[in-house]
């Protein structure tokens, strides 16, 4: 179904009938990905007494309890309470889900051991768009990102000078196919963090912190989703925690 919608006083055509999936499935396997040193997600049937929550063992329902963290997990979004010492929600601070998003490549670069999406990458790439949310597909862009264990890997980072740049233009949601936008081990800087959500003391929050801004981490967007210009439909789980899982959905603009 294709339909043609305004949205922030621009006039455009989007094709809903094929919506492009970017988040990554969370399962109870080794397929899952996983960062920061912690085990597998775990989705298991309740047992109460000699009662075991699954049909195939006699159960009138499957009652699965389900353990993970959304931050080492898999798809999920998360909001400046991720870095702050006072507590701030993903629930409170998403509430608007649609925004259009630019999808760009970018290569990074080899700096010493670590590989950087710079400034000047940004920069060139965006050029003169102000899309409300980017959306960033390192290369070379292996389908293992679905399933890696990023644990002590050194995953490629954003430079902090790049988040910087992308506050300045009104980026407001921030997507990568990576487990983080800042280095694995930083001396807990969390540099680009601070940079886009404009968090200058994280122990007592500047009044100019963009509350309304999210980073999105582990996606996966296919070979076949060209660059270009999406409608991005945000989605979380209404958690009340600085993260919740996400399922952020791109519609091509025709």
């Amino acid at each position: 179904m294709k339909a043609t919608i305004t949205h922030n006083d621009v006039l455009f055509t989007v094709d809903f009938s094929r919506p492009i999936d970017i988040s990554i499935p969370l399962s109870a396997d080794e397929k899952n990905p996983v960062a920061w040193y912690i085990d597998k997600p775990v989705i298991a049937p309740v047992t109460i007494g000699d009662w075991t929550g699954s049909v195939s063992r006699g159960a009138s329902t499957n009652f699965n309890n389900i353990v993970f963290n959304p931050h080492g997990h898999g798809t999920h979004t998360e909001c400046l309470g991720h870095i702050t010492k006072d507590f701030y929600s993903i629930n409170k601070a998403l509430k608007q889900f649609f925004f259009l998003a630019e999808v760009v490549s970018v290569q990074p670069e080899v700096k010493g051991k670590d590989l950087i999406i710079t400034l000047k990458q940004i920069q060139t790439i965006l050029g003169n768009k102000l899309p409300e949310a980017v959306v960033i597909r390192t290369l070379p862009n292996e389908t293992v990102k679905m399933s890696k264990n990023y644990s002590n890997t050194n995953p490629p980072y954003l430079e902090e000078s790049a988040a910087v740049f992308l506050r300045q233009r009104g980026v407001k949601h921030l997507l990568v196919d990576l487990p983080s936008v800042d280095r694995e081990k930083d001396e807990g800087k969390l540099l680009a963090h601070k940079a886009f959500w404009n968090v200058k003391d994280v122990n007592d929050l500047n009044a100019d912190a963009r509350h309304d801004a999210t980073i999105t981490e582990m996606v996966f967007v296919p070979d076949e989703v060209a660059d270009g210009s999406y409608l991005l439909n945000l989605q979380i789980a209404s958690f009340e925690n600085d993260a919740a899982p996400s399922k952020p959905v791109l519609y091509k603009i025709v």
